[in-house]
């Protein structure tokens, strides 16, 4: 009798659990239709314009380079930017810590005079947004030598494979006399395939494809703030000085793990307007192209770092602000630490569930209970399973738009492997946001490994 009667709780709270979750899946579900159906109506409504070029001589570029411990591919990745950027006048500044001897041996073999190399006042790790003001820093005290201001500030990583043409293409979309032109302007992302990790680091190219091929796209069309990738973008200098002189004089938050993202969103804040470019140089993506975590950890503690700054400091540090597009889209960037671990929780489900049905069959007092689902509860678990189809379409067409019909296929298998790595990242970002809040120790630079292509 104890026996039955324990079985029969069992059953109920598995079916409110199945219930519960079959919820929040379905709500999700329809939160990432509703994109789907937003990209679908107006894609063809709001084609993107190549401006003409700006008349006058070529606008200035800095481009800032933060490196901690990345003598494994700076050499590499500068060398490579210097040979193929095809533009007149651009700087380099390049920012390395005192306690790296490696990186200031490297960058100073480089040798190119377009290159500043910038050794932050304290020793590394810091954050990120350190030394980015270090650069900032360097860059005011060039343009006091030069006697003239540069035009924009180009932010990319040390393993970046940076495209030829990306200047010539932010020259054309950055502000003119005529009050034109945007305050920031974000390329594409492109995750290089890497055969040795095709379901870690592949799962990258399918997140990639969809957030740089849709869901950017939609986020400007609707006029919600625009984030930046934190490589292959260009801030307005004027713009980024207003913000600089509102935080005593440093434009990047030293106390953030995401500092691009949320300067995307304070420029928008400020009335800024930011644009997602999308532009093909004879048949190429113009875009930045580089290597992603290879490993569980690695990407693991990758997006652990991004849950943390944009999920959950995020929304202590930003709230809510803007209109109801920019709202959603906040929600959109906030939900990922509740759905990694909902989809965890699914994957537990499925397995209890075909525990069940086993103990129908081999249980008497188990054949007697009710089903797990009744008619509406039925009707939800179809409307899911649809919604899921629907979403490893889409995965796998954005995939195989950007990288063939290889990876498209693979993207379908990869959605689980991405689910439980995010999954893995969410309850890694909820202890180190709680145990910081507990412990109140200052933020610091959790990098990752980095590759370049053809290093070893």
């Amino acid at each position: 009798m104890i026996a039955a009667d324990l079985l029969a709780g069992w059953h109920i709270l598995l079916s409110e659990a199945l219930l519960l979750v079959a919820l929040v899946i379905a709500i999700n579900g329809l939160d990432d239709l509703a994109v789907d159906l937003v990209w679908l109506g107006l894609r063809r409504r709001r084609p993107q314009v190549l401006p003409t070029p700006p008349a006058g001589p070529p606008p200035a570029f800095a481009i800032f380079i933060p490196a901690w411990d990345e003598a494994a591919v700076i050499g590499h990745m500068l060398r490579r930017l210097l040979g193929a950027l095809d533009w007149p006048d651009y700087t380099v500044f390049v920012g390395i810590y005192p306690n790296d001897p490696r990186g200031l041996a490297v960058v100073s073999a480089v040798g190119d005079p377009r290159v500043r190399l910038v050794v932050n006042g304290r020793a590394g790790p810091t954050t990120k947004a350190d030394c980015l003001n270090s650069l900032w820093t360097a860059m005011q005290a060039e343009e006091l030598r030069l006697g003239r201001r540069f035009a924009a500030i180009v932010l990319h990583d040390a393993e970046d494979v940076v495209h030829g043409q990306e200047l010539a293409l932010f020259a054309r979309h950055l502000p003119r006399a005529d009050g034109s032109g945007h305050a920031m302007v974000q390329l594409p992302v492109l995750p290089l395939i890497d055969e040795t990790s095709p379901l870690i680091a592949g799962h990258y190219i399918d997140e990639f494809a969809q957030s740089h091929g849709k869901d950017l796209l939609v986020r400007q069309w609707l006029g919600a703030a625009m984030p930046s990738a934190g490589v292959g973008v260009a801030f307005d200098r004027a713009m980024l000085g207003r913000i600089a002189t509102a935080q005593g004089g440093r434009p990047f938050d030293d106390g953030s793990l995401t500092e691009d993202y949320e300067l995307g969103v304070r420029i928008h804040a400020l009335g800024g307007r930011g644009i997602f470019v999308r532009h093909h140089v004879g048949g190429q993506l113009v875009a930045t192209a580089e290597h992603f975590p290879a490993t569980l950890d690695a990407a693991v503690r990758q997006k652990a770092r991004w849950l943390v700054g944009i999920s959950l400091a995020g929304w202590d540090r930003i709230g809510w602000r803007g209109g109801w597009a920019n709202r959603w889209m906040l929600w959109r960037d906030r939900k990922g630490p509740v759905m990694a671990l909902v989809s965890l929780a699914a994957y537990a489900l499925a397995l209890l569930i075909a525990v069940d049905a086993l103990l129908r069959r081999v249980w008497p007092p188990a054949v007697a209970l009710p089903p797990l689902a009744g008619a509406g509860l039925h009707a939800l678990l179809w409307w899911n399973f649809s919604l899921l189809c629907w979403r490893l379409l889409v995965r796998a067409l954005f995939t195989c738009r950007e990288h063939g019909p290889v990876e498209g296929v693979l993207a379908m298998p990869r959605a689980m492997a991405g689910n439980l790595i995010n999954a893995l990242a969410a309850i890694r970002a909820l202890s180190r946001y709680i145990g910081g809040l507990r412990t109140g120790r200052a933020v610091a630079w959790d990098k990752t490994v980095h590759r370049f292509p053809g290093t070893p």
